[in-house]
């Protein structure tokens, strides 16, 4: 699968380009096919073969799309480190991927921990022919892979959030199943695009198949920014766009927006967080363009979606209808399907699930019921059109700007802050982030308690940013249940009820309950 494409794709695309670095230098589908070759000959004399698992801990680089290449041709297997996570999320990944080698640009990897692999650092090339200048193995070449479907390919981090981050495992048949729900048997027809979110994501991960096969161009970015994507939007002349509804919504709210030449784009497509009706109908009219939403998760490769030629109305109201080869199912508790038009929680079965966690059978069988549907989390009903209309969540897991946040590992955090009696952190709806984190607060002293901005710069050598709240509720108790337990159900309606959060520390110039100026920079 894998890592026969770059071959096919160079045969049928040549000199096109397939990736334009930060710099502006490119990547040609010819090159890419030889990178990768001398790179798997380099891997293969570090004795890496069939089965090792290859850590990449480096940005959205084009030694990152050749290395995982690289890797495919050897029958090694990628794992990809985010690198916007703090150094302890990423020790927390690369702990759980156990690699035999960690490729990393400078920083990247805390000291001491590659966790017994061998680590070698990467420097980003400043031209096509220093990409892994250090490891490739000139004019040369790996041997060709017999077929095997089942062979693994990929591990992608659920999040790399929790103190034990998963990796969902995804193996040739994964990879093959969503290259055909995206593409099918296709060459050709690729666009010009911006790569907006981490490659270490499930969207590059599993889909760099698909892209081989598109022949299209893809333009890299050091960090997502608003107004530079709208900038290389107009000036590239991009016509797709694709990325979290948090990305669009920011994209919107430009400065000058309504004066950009925008012609060229063709389709917006939102994915890996909640986009409201308005923030897709802002979309649609803001580009001028047709706005698709999918809906999935890391584990399950591919899920639901809307399509250019559907009903606007499908986009606004839900999260879309299964795409071919996919079987949709909303449960009871026990797993039990429930009857159209009720709540339960949604389920996917389909040859693009993932094979399993990374070495962690418990997770794995959890993550299924009986019959082999992978258990998404998420709650939602099917409606008469066949639509699936999302409500909520059963984890306590929340999506902020496509990032997902679990208020356990932040809670653990902030509370360790000398002013921090008791804290819960409980998320509230956001324009423009999806949703963003409010840390409930029980001081330590009579008083209004820890500022928003002592809280953060407490927490962020820990946390990545995405993870720190943004609003900050001091209160005198926690409400708990029977089980003593943290009510977060009476936060939420708490919060409601009160229609605003206050920000602790002030200085923004807002009044209670307004949102702040949102960033343009997801991180």
């Amino acid at each position: 699968m894998l890592d026969e494409l770059p071959h096919e794709a160079a045969k049928r695309f040549g000199d096109a380009t397939a990736y334009v670095s930060v710099a502006g230098w490119s990547l040609s589908y010819r090159q890419l096919d030889r990178l990768s070759d001398e790179a798997a000959a380099g891997l293969a004399r570090l004795s890496i073969g069939a089965g090792d698992v290859v850590a990449l801990a480096m940005p959205s680089l084009p030694e990152y799309v050749v290395a995982y290449l690289a890797a495919a041709k050897v029958g090694a297997v990628t794992a990809g480190v985010n690198d916007r996570l703090s150094e302890r999320e990423r020790s927390a990944v690369l702990s759980v991927a156990h690699p035999r080698l960690v490729l990393a640009t400078p920083g990247a990897v805390p000291d001491g921990a590659s966790h017994g692999a061998e680590l070698v650092e990467v420097d980003p090339a400043d031209h096509a022919d220093g990409v892994l200048a250090g490891i490739r193995r000139r004019d040369g070449s790996p041997p060709r892979l017999p077929p095997d479907p089942d062979r693994a390919v990929a591990i992608v981090f659920t999040s790399g959030t929790t103190g034990t981050p998963k990796g969902a495992v995804f193996a040739n048949r994964q990879l093959h199943a969503i290259t055909a729900a995206d593409v099918g048997d296709r060459w050709g027809g690729g666009g010009r695009t911006l790569a907006g979110t981490s490659f270490a994501h499930l969207g590059f991960m599993t889909k760099l198949p698909g892209n081989l096969r598109s022949g299209g161009t893809t333009y890299l970015v050091h960090r997502w920014h608003a107004a530079e994507a709208l900038e290389l939007t107009e000036r590239l002349r991009l016509n797709h766009i694709g990325g979290i509804p948090t990305q669009v919504a920011l994209m919107l709210q430009v400065p000058g927006f309504d004066t950009r030449d925008l012609s060229s784009v063709q389709m917006v497509v939102m994915g890996g967080g909640p986009a409201t009706p308005a923030l897709v109908r802002a979309a649609r009219a803001g580009f001028a363009a047709t706005v698709c939403v999918r809906y999935s998760c890391t584990e399950a490769g591919i899920g639901l979606g809307t399509g250019p030629d559907d009903p606007d109305e499908d986009a606004e109201v839900s999260v879309g209808r299964a795409r071919p080869g996919i079987e949709l199912t909303v449960r009871d508790e026990e797993g039990r399907v429930v009857a159209p038009g009720e709540v339960g929680e949604v389920c996917l079965h389909s040859a693009a699930v993932m094979a399993g966690y990374h070495r962690d059978p418990d997770a794995t069988r959890a993550a299924f019921t009986d019959d082999g549907a992978l258990r998404t989390g998420d709650l939602g009903w099917i409606d008469d059109r066949q639509r699936l209309r999302l409500v909520g969540r059963t984890k306590e897991m929340y999506v902020r700007g496509g990032y997902n946040v679990y208020p356990m590992e932040v809670e653990g955090v902030l509370a360790e802050h000398p002013d921090v009696a008791e804290v819960a952190v409980v998320p509230r709806p956001d324009p423009v982030m999806g949703e963003i984190g409010v840390a409930v607060v029980v001081p330590r002293s009579l008083g209004e308690g820890p500022a928003l901005e002592e809280l953060r710069a407490f927490a962020a050598p820990r946390l990545a940013r995405y993870k720190l709240p943004e609003r900050v509720e001091v209160v005198d108790a926690l409400p708990r249940t029977p089980m003593e337990k943290v009510d977060r159900s009476a936060l939420h309606r708490s919060l409601e009820a009160d229609g605003t959060t206050t920000t602790a520390g002030g200085g923004d110039g807002a009044p209670p309950g307004a949102a702040k100026p949102p960033e343009t920079q997801l991180s």
